[in-house]
């Protein structure tokens, strides 16, 4: 039986960068946790790429023979940080859609991209019951089914021909998603930035 835990052990040894890395990035990215066998495949894939950085450092500076596992937890913490940065950063996918490969997004929806690409813009959320809100959106949800809306200088608007009504002494309002039917993204005049 002492055989078969060292194997354990040193399997679990082997798959833990991958698993690190897989963690890291589900925790700081909105893409949705696969299912378990899913699961195991990200962190394989993340596993090869983890193990092959520390051989290469233990390879390129000898004094580090000895660190490995902790080269391979820091490496996959690395790792896991720098894919979420690409995808959170759509940089990936957006070089690709440059040189016509792919029209594809690396945000998990079609909800999650266009916050992103309009992250600099004011909101009208048009509202169950024709109610409109004006305002400046500091959260929005992940997801269009679950979460809320954290909307700070906020008016509601009313006809066309009426002034809007600002909501004086008010922080911010939270609306959950389910009471939003439509989302505006209005241009900020003071934006200069490209997309």
């Amino acid at each position: 039986m002492d055989w078969a835990s060292n194997d354990v052990i040193d399997v679990l040894r082997f798959l833990l960068p991958g698993f690190i890395a897989a963690t890291v990035f589900y925790s700081l990215t909105s893409h949705p946790k696969p299912d378990a066998f899913n699961r195991v495949i990200v962190a394989l894939i993340f596993t090869v790429i983890g193990q092959a950085i520390t051989e290469i450092l233990v390879a390129v500076w000898s004094q580090l023979k000895g660190w490995e596992l902790a080269l391979t937890v820091l490496a996959a913490i690395v790792l896991g940080l720098g894919v979420a940065l690409a995808s959170n950063s759509d940089l990936a996918h957006g070089i690709l859609r440059r040189v016509k490969i792919t029209r594809e997004t690396s945000y998990p929806s079609e909800w999650y991209s266009s916050f992103s690409r309009h992250s600099y813009c004011y909101v009208v959320l048009h509202l169950e019951g024709e109610r409109r809100l004006y305002g400046w959106p500091e959260e929005w949800p992940s997801h269009p089914d679950q979460g809320h809306f954290r909307i700070s200088e906020a008016e509601w608007l009313l006809d066309a021909e009426e002034e809007p009504i600002p909501t004086t002494g008010v922080s911010a309002i939270l609306i959950p998603v389910g009471e939003v039917k439509m989302v505006e993204f209005l241009e900020r005049l003071d934006h200069n930035i490209e997309e």
